[in-house]
């Protein structure tokens, strides 16, 4: 699934393309996603100019004055940008074209069909999908103090809350294991007994493990690719995910795994306490 990471790589492949460009035609091929396509999203996005593309959290939102339309990929989903005189025919899972007045083609691919492109009217903000979130984790908002006051009286493990996007926006399995490992913190730890140390070092790992994987165009385990067609490199990079039974990277010691809350963990028994 895309993460954060990769999410924001599409973002910034397409920004700086679909930014002021008005939308000239949409084709739905299918509207079955996750939650259905709105039946008259052509007839709304037509002639509408594209003013910001933004993100919250693994959301990809495109204002258009009147709304925005939101963008989900799901577990499998991607878009390309393809210009319209090198398009190719659309395949099996190309279900969405948003086609603009410069030539470009904005595609949405979904071999699994989890993802959704849904249109707000209103605040997009407020839009139930959006409303319940925590901060982003890449501002100033999120940072050892609110993690400290959120993890209060907490039993449940700091991975998995580290991973509830009530308290933390976009932390995926992959990097929530990376980061943990970063800051020398046992996935297993309940979230309440970490300090107001710990959880300032935690949370600069979040940021500098994100930051890394963006730079890396992000992970490329199966589907995902940027908005250019190029794979993410950020796998190669991993310190322990996917790596059970590999040294660690730090003291040599096999790297193990277990499961919590139905995804697998990945840790270091001797760098992370």
């Amino acid at each position: 699934m895309p993460e954060l990471p990769e999410v924001e790589v599409i973002r910034r492949g397409i920004v700086s393309r679909l930014e002021g460009q008005r939308v000239a035609a949409v084709t739905v091929r299918n509207s079955h996603m996750r939650w259905p396509v709105p039946p008259d999203l052509g007839q709304t996005l037509v002639g509408l100019v594209i003013g910001k593309v933004m993100r919250r959290g693994k959301y990809l939102l495109f204002d258009c004055a009147r709304g925005t339309l939101i963008v989900h990929l799901g577990m499998s989903g991607s878009l390309r940008l393809l210009p319209a005189t090198a398009i190719t025919a659309p395949q099996k899972h190309d279900h969405v074209d948003l086609a603009f007045e410069n030539g470009m083609i904005l595609r949405f691919r979904d071999p699994r069909r989890f993802g959704a492109l849904l249109w707000s009217s209103t605040d997009v903000t407020c839009h139930k999908l959006l409303a319940q979130l925590g901060p982003e984790p890449l501002t100033e908002a999120f940072n050892g103090n609110l993690l400290y006051k959120k993890t209060r009286r907490r039993s449940a493990s700091i991975k998995e809350v580290l991973m509830n996007s009530r308290i933390v926006v976009g932390v995926g399995n992959i990097y929530a294991n990376e980061a943990l490992f970063q800051a020398g913190i046992n996935p297993t730890t309940a979230a309440g007994r970490l300090g107001l140390s710990r959880c300032a070092k935690l949370t600069r790992a979040v940021k500098d493990t994100l930051n890394l994987a963006i730079e890396a165009g992000g992970s490329t385990l199966r589907d995902f690719v940027g908005s250019d067609g190029n794979p993410g490199c950020f796998q190669q990079r991993y310190l322990v995910y996917g790596r059970t039974g590999q040294s660690c990277r730090k003291c040599g010691t096999n790297i193990k795994q277990i499961r919590q809350g139905q995804r697998s963990s990945f840790y270091c028994p001797h760098c992370q306490r």
